[in-house]
């Protein structure tokens, strides 16, 4: 019973190295985030100790408390905290050492150890050169699991010793159909929360259970919208508080620009007469009566300018000045783009 939305095939592959007893040491799971990866990890890691025939049997003793996470043979390795109580911005060799002792050790209570290490990518480069000795000469009884959003980041040495999974975002219509006849979600709510997700069906599933995710993100459309239909001096308002949090919460930002992004697709998808696929389904009629007033290239050029905002931002240039062009390039309705 593994439970996972989509993932068919990586769950399958599980499953019959698990039968036929040839799981390998060390596992790479590469996809975006919500996207599935902890679930199947956590799932890998219950079938190892799981105490049934049937393996994950999510009853035992042992699922039981891996999925409450107080299992001494699981762990999780992430960012840590220092002493200031701020978030690390990498893993650090200290933690590898760590898991490096425990993985030396048997196992405390179940019949399999499991590490598994979230945001791999994060791994300082002495932290990867580190846990890649282990990876080399693995231990028995022990599986890393390396959980990562972009594999291309890792040591190219600690990739090669992984089996690599590929868990790939859902079609929008697979996902929504899986949370209506998994969970129990309204069809209509299901594919707006599938088309929000972009196929990652974890972030689907904590939206469902919190009101305040979409009514954030409703809020959030509502300034998008705003901006656009506003004028100059509006969007400079709008620039002025989204860049003052830049430094304090960069993937805040990000996320602020794929909404940008959700929203002149979707424009350009009502243009092209496609508005059963937009993502924004709750806000079909403004779509339409937006879409109306720009031409098609006007729509493109603007996505594209988004796109290059977004690069730019993880360039390190500065936030401001960058969102400001990016305010500048918005297209006037039957017109050319604005260049000041």
């Amino acid at each position: 019973m593994w439970q996972i939305i989509g993932q068919g095939r990586a769950v399958s592959l599980l499953q019959q190295s698990l039968k036929a007893g040839r799981l390998a040491h060390a596992y790479l799971l590469a996809g975006p985030q919500h996207v599935g990866k902890m679930t199947l990890a956590i799932k890998l890691a219950q079938a190892l100790n799981c105490e049934a025939e049937e393996k994950p049997c999510l009853e035992c003793t042992a699922c039981k408390k891996i999925a409450a996470g107080s299992h001494a043979d699981i762990q999780v390795i992430g960012l840590s905290l220092n002493e200031d109580e701020t978030e690390t911005k990498v893993i650090k060799i200290e933690q590898i050492r760590d898991v490096l002792h425990m993985a030396s050790l048997p196992p405390f209570e179940g019949k399999h150890k499991v590490f598994i290490i979230d945001g791999a990518e994060l791994m300082s480069t002495d932290a990867a050169n580190c846990l890649l000795k282990t990876l080399e000469e693995p231990e028995a009884r022990v599986t890393f699991i390396l959980l990562t959003t972009n594999d291309r980041l890792l040591l190219p040495t600690v990739l090669s010793r992984c089996q690599r999974l590929e868990l790939a975002p859902l079609p929008i219509q697979e996902e929504a159909e899986a949370l209506v006849s998994g969970r129990n979600i309204a069809p209509e709510r299901a594919r707006l929360l599938a088309g929000f997700s972009h196929g990652c069906p974890g972030w689907a599933l904590a939206a469902a259970q919190d009101e305040g995710t979409l009514q954030n993100r409703n809020e959030e459309m509502v300034k998008i919208a705003g901006a656009i239909n506003g004028d100059l001096e509006g969007r400079f308002e709008y620039v002025d508080k989204l860049a003052s949090g830049f430094n304090k919460d960069r993937g805040a930002v990000y996320e602020t620009l794929d909404r940008w992004l959700d929203y002149w697709r979707d424009l350009l998808l009502v243009r092209l007469g496609s508005e059963a696929t937009v993502t924004n389904i709750d806000r079909r009629q403004e779509l339409a009566e937006t879409a109306g007033g720009y031409r098609i290239t006007q729509i493109k050029d603007f996505i594209e300018s988004i796109r290059r905002t977004a690069e730019m931002l993880k360039q390190n240039v500065n936030a401001r000045l960058a969102l400001e062009v990016m305010m500048l390039d918005i297209p006037i309705k039957g017109g050319g783009i604005k260049n000041g």
